[in-house]
């Protein structure tokens, strides 16, 4: 039975992990602007892909991504043993598919083109209108009450009152540094919003705690048999933000193109079972320890499952204020 090998509390990255079962949640690569507004000189035209399509960039982020994901488990993957879940928007599809290629290149007799070392992994894609990984979920009316009050909550005024990367095309003059500062600060505080200004553990159970529910089934499934080994999510900025807020692990920066939330189970010399973290947001750096408020990394699995109780939804539609609508978690996730 594999055992999780010592990991120094100051310590970003363990050079040695031996996990049960790996989750990890990335958001897509980079991608091309949603719409511009009426003067701008860029067009739709100006982007071959299209409007919120994947760039060359952002396919070689993920291509990236993937490398380092085989060498971090490099001992550990078996492409029979992993399961590839997918937003249904092309970037993400993309995403997942171009992570893969570098993940599990084929060897042996798994290569069936020795031109093209390449191998087709299935991505299961959740329909949009089933989707409670595309954070925030709409389907969910007591989620959109809370937004209305949100607007309304001293809160969220104390906080919006005092207030590009480029692909090499000229900024407007009017983009000064200052304003684009501005710009960056308006983006972090629309995931806070989102998730965090106003009844934040209510808002927890209805997102960031949907997606960690799941995650914790498979992860207690993987403590009784040890069939599939790692769970790979490809999806959006505002999962991982709703995921870490939900943690109170949010380090207050919206999610960059190809960062990776890990969530590790090992199992000690003891027969116990204890959770890993980590959050990859800088490709020049190894990922951060992500310590869990209440607890020291790596967490008893008893403990974790304790500490974030409040936040895990016990009939998701219930709390929306629903019925019938979105069935079946466990398949959906």
């Amino acid at each position: 039975m594999p055992r999780r090998t010592g990991l120094g509390r100051n310590e970003i990255l363990s050079s040695r992990i031996d996990p049960e079962q790996i989750h990890t949640l990335f958001r897509h690569g980079d991608r091309t602007p949603f719409d511009t507004f009426p003067t701008d000189l860029h067009g739709e035209d100006d982007w071959p892909q299209g409007f919120g399509q994947m760039t060359k960039l952002g396919l070689q982020q993920q291509y990236e991504l993937g490398k380092y994901l085989r060498n971090r488990y490099k001992n550990f993957l078996n492409a029979t043993y992993i399961y590839i879940l997918s937003t249904d928007y092309d970037r993400t599809i993309m995403s997942a598919q171009a992570t893969l290629a570098s993940l599990f290149p084929p060897t042996g007799s798994q290569i069936w083109n020795p031109k093209i070392l390449w191998q087709p992994i299935p991505v299961h894609v959740v329909p949009q209108s089933l989707d409670q990984i595309h954070f925030p979920i709409r389907n969910c009316p007591r989620y959109l009450q809370l937004q209305e009050e949100t607007k309304t909550s001293k809160e969220y005024n104390k906080l919006l009152h005092p207030h590009l990367k480029i692909h090499n095309y000229t900024r407007p003059k009017w983009a000064s540094d200052y304003l684009m500062h501005k710009m960056e600060k308006l983006a972090a505080l629309t995931m806070r919003v989102f998730f965090e200004v106003y009844k934040k553990e209510e808002k927890s159970r209805l997102q960031g705690g949907v997606i960690l529910k799941a995650m914790l089934e498979h992860i207690q499934n993987a403590t009784r048999t040890h069939k599939r080994k790692m769970m790979v999510y490809s999806a959006h900025g505002t999962t991982i933000a709703g995921l870490q807020i939900a943690l109170n692990i949010y380090n207050g920066n919206p999610p960059p193109y190809a960062s990776c939330h890990f969530i590790e189970l090992y199992e000690e010399p003891s027969g116990q079972y204890s959770i890993g973290m980590y959050y990859r947001n800088d490709t020049s750096k190894d990922p951060y320890k992500l310590t869990l408020p209440g607890c020291t990394h790596p967490y008893p699995l008893k403990k974790f499952v304790q500490l974030v109780s409040p936040i895990i939804p016990d009939d998701w539609e219930k709390e929306c204020g629903i019925r019938g609508t979105m069935k079946g978690n466990e398949t959906v996730l």
